[in-house]
């Protein structure tokens, strides 16, 4: 497995995972106590956190491509055909 492979399957598991995250403890500006600021939208979030969103997904997307590496060299399933 060369390592384009395995930076495809991290790309496209870490965009696949912050998507899933992305929505993980928002709260629009109506809901908060400070109310909504003049000139935005009042289902905004009003503290969207990316910075722990991105590390988790980072973290989460690690963990799947670990496990495909591992998965698709150990010959438990194969990917190759045999016809």
């Amino acid at each position: 497995m060369n390592i384009a492979t395995i930076l495809l399957v991290y790309v496209v598991a870490w965009w696949m995972v912050f998507f899933a995250v992305l929505p993980w403890g928002i709260r629009s500006q109506h809901e908060t106590e400070e109310g909504v600021t003049e000139g935005t939208e009042p289902g905004a979030p009003a503290n969207p956190n990316l910075k722990k969103k991105i590390i988790v997904t980072s973290l989460i997307a690690l963990v799947l491509t670990v496990g495909y590496y591992f998965v698709a060299t150990s010959g438990w399933i194969s990917f190759r055909y045999k016809g």
